[in-house]
């Protein structure tokens, strides 16, 4: 098993080039996905909530701790952690937070600048940004290289303002972000903008409604890291309310006859 160093150095890298690090919503997902040969994960917040019976935002900060602790110790790709908003809006706590989740083995997260509050959920941007220079702090702290991802919220949250969106990445890299992520962009052209006022990699997601661009294309716009978020959980639990539906519905078991052998998955998960 490499150290978190060399875990560390290798997702760095990865960075001078455009990849993708999918998100597994828990450990086998993780195995499997490592198995096909991905470089990295990142993981995805949504993904772990529904494993847990729970919507998207419900996992508390103890039990993501423990997760990734777990998740970390079940594979030799580096991982990135979604962290949320830090589970908390002060700044200091935002600190803490990334202290705690380095120790759990993971060599990145992200912090959202978004918090809980329904009416007006994006952060005042001096506040915001306040939360990634503590995140950054924290992240030089550490003794290996901590990719820290900021993320601006505004796509998801009902305000599709480029501009704002772009102020934000770069008050963010200028508070010590080694990497600027902003969930929503769909259009080819916002992606090219975002990236070009940026000096440091962009994160861009994938596998949302109307988003048909692929990885040579995102490229050629200058992202350098692609996610997919819950995408790649909601088709699994779409292939299984698909295969509970036609038992329900038909009374057959045809969707036993294309899945994956427990044999194949037992050699999978048996590895060292």
């Amino acid at each position: 098993m490499p150290t978190q160093a060399e875990k560390a150095a290798r997702f760095v890298a990865l960075h001078q080039q455009c990849f993708i690090a999918p998100n597994p919503w828990d450990l086998g997902s993780a195995r499997l996905l490592e198995s096909m040969g991905f470089q990295a994960l990142a993981t995805s917040s949504a993904g772990l909530a529904w494993t847990r019976g729970g919507a998207d935002l419900s996992v508390a900060r103890p039990a993501m701790m423990a997760y990734l602790r777990e998740l970390c110790a079940a594979t030799t790709l580096p991982v990135s952690a979604d962290l949320q908003n830090g589970y908390a809006d002060a700044p200091e706590l935002v600190h803490d937070c990334i202290v705690e989740a380095a120790a759990t083995g993971v060599v990145g997260a992200s912090i959202e600048d978004a918090g809980g509050d329904g009416a007006s959920p994006i952060y005042d941007t001096g506040l915001a940004v306040e939360r990634i220079r503590a995140a950054a702090q924290a992240a030089r702290s550490l003794d290996f290289p901590f990719t820290l991802t900021a993320r601006a919220e505004n796509y998801l949250h009902g305000k599709p303002d480029l501009d704002d969106t772009i102020r934000r990445l770069q008050a963010y890299q200028e508070a010590g972000a080694d990497v600027l992520f902003a969930p929503g962009l769909t259009k080819a052209a916002d992606i090219r903008a975002v990236a070009g006022a940026l000096e440091r990699p962009l994160n861009v997601i994938m596998g949302l409604p109307n988003m048909q661009l692929t990885m040579r294309q995102l490229e050629e716009l200058g992202v350098r890291r692609v996610s997919v978020g819950g995408s790649l959980a909601k088709v699994a639990y779409d292939a299984l309310m698909r295969a509970g539906r036609e038992i329900l519905e038909r009374g057959s078991f045809d969707y036993a006859q294309t899945a994956l052998s427990s044999r194949d998955i037992n050699a999978i998960m048996s590895r060292p």
